[in-house]
């Protein structure tokens, strides 16, 4: 290479790296104290600057300026009368990000902590994660600060109901297409489903997924991020000569993410030692009890520490942050954002850890993904590797559209060869970009190149 071309090529890196700066800091400007988005938003354009410095038509486009603005931002009062009939309030939102490849699809989620800043990242995010499945499906989330804990069924019931009767108006099978997430599961999904017919009438079964098998729900779709993580999981370490069997795993988390996750290395052979609720956490050396969790946290609706009861050579310590320090071979964050910092990811480094699969949304800072790459780790980031949830859910509404269900054998084997497609998507893209190894790179390239070019196709929209 001659040295023109060397100050060339030098040029337009440092040109296309600038311009990808001055996009991110126009989001922290437009976007004030809403950190959770601004890191998403930072994680995914720097893996860019590659293929902005090769593509210049996605600068000409102004495409990572339409990308970091959503289509439409919705919020709205959600007022429900308690047990004891007081009147509360809670706020509710729905944004919608990105519909270039389908209707807008992504969860709802309860929970106190949740803002604009949570929803737009979570969004933002699922903009790729639902372009990486192959799917016809755009990004979008919803949710409230409403909390469904110590709630009793009718007051879950009085609030959802108010919830969809301002939500009603914005979505529908072929627009906005909401499902669950933290806090949001089979009975929150249930009551909002029948609000939605009462209002609009008939049965649009393809308006929510994570509906009841009984009316139109989707066999494998509660098992389906947690055995999507795995699957993730299983092609990397297969790349490397490697596999679940024998292997220690750590799991966050004791929702639904992880007990599937937990089950399915179980189902390969691995010994999952340690799993968490957002009081502490249970470690259990000859291996979690799959069946006690699960009626602890699906039937009972416990915590937990109740887990050493029935176990008494388990241990529980209160705060779940003390999780990573136990050593293992795979670790699986399925709890929440943010939960793996610097501090923790070098623990799991001491500990020997070979391979992150993020089950939960961003469970991981930067500079947290930052020691695993230095160490070598095997990463699955979690629009690729949590992308299973999303990938069965698009399922559900194709089953919806042709009256039709499909066998759990037929929808685990349709989710096992996405995610395979997804970490192949991921690989590629990587190489290709100069990033051969980095499936966080490729997960956010090969995501980004699939919207940006439907919405240069579609025009100023």
């Amino acid at each position: 290479m001659s040295t023109i071309t060397k100050e060339t090529s030098t040029s337009q890196a440092t040109t296309a790296a600038a311009y990808v700066h001055s996009v991110y800091e126009s989001v922290i400007a437009r976007n004030p104290n809403e950190s959770e988005f601004h890191q998403a938003v930072k994680e995914i354009l720097d893996s860019l600057i590659p293929v902005i410095e090769a593509h210049p038509k996605y600068r000409n486009h102004s495409l990572l300026e339409q990308l970091v603005e959503p289509e439409r931002v919705i919020t709205f009062r959600v007022p429900w009368v308690d047990d004891q009939g007081k009147v509360q309030v809670n706020r509710g939102f729905r944004v919608q990000f990105n519909s270039a490849i389908g209707p807008y699809k992504g969860g709802l989620r309860f929970h106190p902590s949740v803002y604009s800043g949570i929803i737009k990242f979570l969004g933002f995010e699922q903009i790729f994660k639902n372009a990486l499945t192959g799917l016809p499906i755009g990004g979008g989330k919803g949710g409230s600060d409403f909390d469904p804990k110590g709630k009793s069924d009718q007051e879950v019931m009085r609030f959802t109901q108010s919830f969809m009767t301002e939500l009603y108006k914005y979505i529908g099978p072929d627009a906005d297409v909401p499902a669950g997430d933290i806090g949001v599961g089979a009975r929150e999904i249930g009551y909002m489903f029948g609000q939605y017919k009462r209002i609009r009438g008939g049965h649009e079964a393809g308006v929510l997924t994570g509906k009841g098998l009984l009316y139109g729900g989707s066999l494998a779709r509660k098992e389906a991020t947690g055995y999507g993580c795995v699957y993730f999981v299983n092609e990397m370490l297969a790349s490397k000569g490697l596999s679940f069997k024998d292997s220690t795993v750590v799991v966050s988390g004791s929702g639904n993410v992880s007990i599937y996750a937990i089950q399915k290395a179980q189902e390969l052979g691995a010994r999952v030692v340690a799993c968490s609720d957002s009081g502490g956490y249970i470690h259990d050396p000859q291996g979690i009890n799959l069946d006690t969790v699960k009626r602890l946290k699906e039937v009972e609706r416990l915590r937990i520490s109740e887990y050493v009861k029935e176990h008494p050579h388990a241990t529980y310590t209160e705060g779940f942050e003390g999780i990573w320090s136990i050593p293992c071979d795979i670790a699986l964050p399925c709890a929440t954002q943010n939960e793996i910092d610097e501090h923790a990811a070098a623990l799991l480094v001491k500990g020997g850890v070979k391979a992150i699969g993020e089950g939960a949304n961003m469970p991981s800072t930067l500079a947290a993904i930052d020691v695993f790459l230095g160490a070598g780790v095997l990463f699955g980031p979690a629009k690729a590797a949590n992308a299973g949830g999303v990938a069965v859910s698009a399922l559900e509404m194709s089953q919806n559209s042709m009256r039709l269900s499909w066998t759990f054998e037929e929808v685990d084997a349709k989710l096992h060869d996405i995610m395979k497609n997804i970490y192949k998507s991921c690989v590629e893209a990587a190489e290709e970009y100069g990033c051969e190894g980095n499936l966080l790179a490729g997960a956010n390239i090969a995501g980004f190149l699939k919207v940006a070019d439907s919405m240069i196709a579609q025009g100023v929209v």
